[in-house]
C-alpha cells in the first residue's frame, strides 16, 4: 500500500485571495481529513517570472525532498521549471497540478507565450501524474502539450452546501437598481475592462457594480481600470471593492442581484460555480471551462472579447427580472449537481497514489 505523505510545492503566498490559491489550501486540508500527510513547501513568489538565482534556488530546494514522497508542484511554478525533471530525478515522483496553462494568460506577448509553452511542455514530460481542474483543461494539455490522457487526472473544485440565499437589503436602495457583482484579480485575463465597456453602452439603465478583486498583483491594470470608470463618467456607479476575505463575501453574494465575469480565459472558474451555488443568475463567457462550472440553464454565456454580445446579455437581464428570476431558480437548481470538496480531494488522492506505483 503506498504511504499517504506528499509534499506540495506552491509559490508565493498561499494565503492570497484567488481561485488557484483557494484550491491549493482547501485540497491540502481535504486530503489531510483523508489521512495524508501534507507538507507545504513555499516557494518563490517570482514565479512564473523567476531570476536565475531563484530558479536554481528552487531546483535545489525540489532536489532535497525526501525520495519516494510524491511532490505537487503548482502549475504557476512548474511551467517555468523546464528542468526539473532532471533535478527531481526517478525517485522523486512529480505530479503537476496545472489550473491553466501560463501561455493562455492574457496580456503576455507572443513570444513570452511561446517561451512559457515551450518550459511547461518540458516540464509536464518529466511528470507522472497531471492534475487539472476540468475538461478543457485536460484537452488542451493532451493536444498542445502532448501529455496523454491516461497521466491526467481531473479533480474540479468543489463547493460547499450554501442555505438558500436572501437577498440582503441595501443601505441605499434606489428604485429598479439592479445589484451587480463581479470576482476576480485585477488582471487583464478576467476582462473587468470589457464588462465596464459594455455597461458604458448602458448607462439609460439602474445598476451598480461591485468589482470584488485584488488590485495589488497588477497596479498598472488596476489603475488602467480605474481610468477607463471615470472616463466613461461611471465612477458612482461602478466599486472597485478590493480584496475581502473569505468570511466577508457572502455579504456581497447576498447583496447582489446577477452575477457577472467577463473573462478571458479560465481553466475552470471557481467563482462562476460559487455565484451559482449562492443561486445568482450569471452570464459570463464562453472561454476555457467557464461552461463546465456555469451549466447553460443557469447563466447566459457569450463569446470572449465580445463587447456588444456581452452588453446585449446585460441589456436583457438588467430589463427582465422575470428572466433573471428564472435563471436563478435554475442555478438553485444546479447548486445541488456542482462538485463537492471531498470529490475532488479523493480525486486528488487516486493520482498521487498512481504516482507511487
Amino acid at each position: 500500500m503506498a504511504e499517504r505523505r506528499a509534499i506540495f510545492a506552491i509559490p508565493g503566498d498561499i494565503d492570497t485571495p484567488t481561485g488557484g490559491y483557494a484550491y491549493d489550501r482547501r485540497i491540502m486540508d481535504e486530503l489531510r481529513q483523508l489521512g495524508w500527510d501534507m507538507r507545504h513547501v513555499a516557494l518563490s513568489g517570482q514565479f512564473p517570472l523567476p531570476d536565475p538565482a531563484i530558479l536554481a534556488a528552487t531546483y535545489r530546494t525540489l532536489a532535497e525532498m525526501p525520495a519516494g514522497i510524491p511532490i505537487i508542484v503548482d502549475g504557476l511554478a512548474l511551467g517555468a521549471l523546464p528542468d526539473i525533471g532532471r533535478h527531481l530525478g526517478a525517485a522523486r515522483p512529480l505530479v503537476a497540478l496545472v489550473h491553466h496553462p501560463l501561455a493562455l494568460e492574457s496580456g503576455i506577448t507572443p513570444a513570452r507565450a511561446d517561451t512559457l509553452r515551450a518550459s511547461e511542455r518540458a516540464a509536464l514530460a518529466a511528470a507522472r501524474r497531471v492534475i487539472v481542474t476540468s475538461r478543457a483543461t485536460a484537452a488542451v494539455l493532451t493536444a498542445d502539450y502532448g501529455v496523454p490522457q491516461g497521466h491526467i487526472t481531473i479533480a474540479p473544485p468543489g463547493t460547499d452546501p450554501t442555505p438558500p440565499r436572501a437577498r440582503a437589503v441595501p443601505t441605499s436602495p434606489r428604485r429598479g437598481e439592479v445589484r451587480l457583482l463581479s470576482v476576480g484579480t485585477l488582471v487583464p485575463r478576467k476582462g473587468h475592462d470589457l464588462l465596464i465597456a459594455a455597461l458604458a453602452m448602458l448607462q439609460d439603465l439602474p445598476w451598480r457594480l461591485d468589482i470584488v478583486g485584488d488590485a495589488t498583483r497588477d497596479p498598472s491594470t488596476a489603475a488602467a481600470l480605474h481610468h477607463q470608470i471615470t472616463d466613461a463618467g461611471l465612477g458612482d456607479r461602478i466599486t472597485l471593492v478590493g480584496a475581502v476575505p473569505p468570511s466577508a463575501m457572502q455579504q456581497h453574494y447576498r447583496a447582489a442581484d446577477l452575477f457577472v465575469l467577463a473573462s478571458r480565459y479560465e481553466g475552470y472558474g471557481m467563482v462562476y460555480a460559487e455565484a451559482i451555488a449562492q443561486g445568482l443568475p450569471v452570464i459570463g463567457t464562453t472561454a476555457g471551462a467557464i461552461a463546465e462550472a456555469a451549466p447553460e440553464s443557469a447563466a447566459l454565456l457569450v463569446p470572449p472579447e465580445d463587447i456588444p454580445a456581452l452588453a446585449a446579455a446585460l441589456r436583457r437581464l438588467l430589463s427582465d427580472a422575470a428572466a433573471r428570476d428564472r435563471l436563478a431558480e435554475a442555478a438553485r437548481q444546479a447548486a445541488s449537481r456542482l462538485p463537492r470538496w471531498p470529490d475532488a480531494a479523493a480525486a486528488f488522492a487516486t493520482a498521487l497514489v498512481a504516482a507511487q506505483a
